[in-house]
């Protein structure tokens, strides 16, 4: 399951100083709320991601906690201003403590 499971993050490749962008993210996941019951009657475990952090160049500027409300194939935007050039870096954690990370490099100008 877990290379089923792809991030995409949309960030502009540069920007200028003290610009604010805005910043997408989606990713690829069943986000099973443990309320369902398969063909045979068993309840279906629940398993979702329930953190989401992004840290800009070390510090962490948004941080998003799930519940099990959230549609399948999560789609996250925050605003960030960009104050020098650096690395975004995402992670996704799930239920199970499974962790999926991403990191996008931004230019400022």
């Amino acid at each position: 399951m877990a290379e089923d499971i792809k991030p995409r993050i949309r960030v502009p490749q540069t920007a200028k100083k003290d610009e604010v962008i805005e910043i997408k993210t989606l990713i690829s996941h069943p986000m099973e709320s443990g309320q369902r019951k398969d063909s045979q009657g068993k309840t279906i475990p629940r398993k979702i991601i329930n953190k989401m952090t992004v840290a800009y160049n070390g510090k962490q500027v948004f941080e998003a906690k799930l519940e099990p409300a959230i549609s399948a194939n999560p789609y996250l935007s925050f605003f960030l201003k960009c104050t020098a050039s650096g690395n975004l870096d995402f992670t996704w954690t799930d239920d199970d403590g499974s962790v999926y990370k991403a990191t996008q490099a931004i230019t400022v100008t």
